[in-house]
């Protein structure tokens, strides 16, 4: 059975660093693919800033085109807003049901999984792949040596799309940080300028 590492973002917009971390957990781990899931919205999150959905998902599938392992998804755009991870992970499963499905998370987010909705029923059903990332605060001893949950030892990447859409609106050269490809989408169509 395929199993796919779902790595959740808003990707607004997709950097270099989400590729730098999606590859490195596709080649490095027993995930065969790692799929790009958009998301429309987070609940923790405001929304104001948050470019519209197909304007992102185009970015991530530019991204992504090149990549074999690596592909752009827009399931949740689907679904109900808002929308919680518990539920994308049920209607995925549902609409593959010949793929295994895992989670992708920072270990910044580790530390808040257990107020993530019915976060149970994801360990329960899903195992969970963590990258590293400079964080402040703990995780709960109850994931630390968790059966489903693994520490994957990928490179430490300190770039943020908030970051990006900073440096974009006051004018400086953030080109490196962001897929040819995307860069001159965002570039094109004034994107993160005002």
């Amino acid at each position: 059975m395929m199993k796919i590492g779902l790595y959740f973002g808003t990707f607004n917009p997709i950097h270099i660093g989400h590729l730098i971390i999606a590859n490195h957990m596709v080649e490095y781990s027993d995930l065969d693919e790692i799929w790009m899931v958009v998301t429309p919205h987070n609940p923790f999150k405001k929304k104001s800033s948050l470019l519209e959905n197909h304007h992102r998902f185009e970015m991530v599938y530019r991204a992504t085109e090149n990549y074999v392992k690596i592909k752009p998804s827009d399931i949740e755009f689907k679904l109900p807003q808002p929308n919680y991870t518990v539920y994308t992970l049920a209607n995925i499963t549902e609409l593959h049901p010949d793929k295994e499905f895992c989670l992708i998370m920072g270990e910044d987010n580790l530390k808040s999984l257990h107020k993530w909705k019915n976060y149970e029923t994801i360990l329960e059903h899903h195992h969970i792949y963590v990258y590293p990332r400079i964080a402040e605060g703990t995780v709960d001893h109850q994931f630390k040596n968790h059966s489903k949950i693994h520490k994957v030892d990928a490179p430490i990447v300190q770039i943020s799309s908030t970051m990006i859409r900073k440096g974009i609106k006051n004018q400086k050269n953030i080109q490196p940080l962001l897929p040819k490809e995307v860069w001159e989408y965002a570039d094109e169509m004034n994107f993160y300028k005002k």
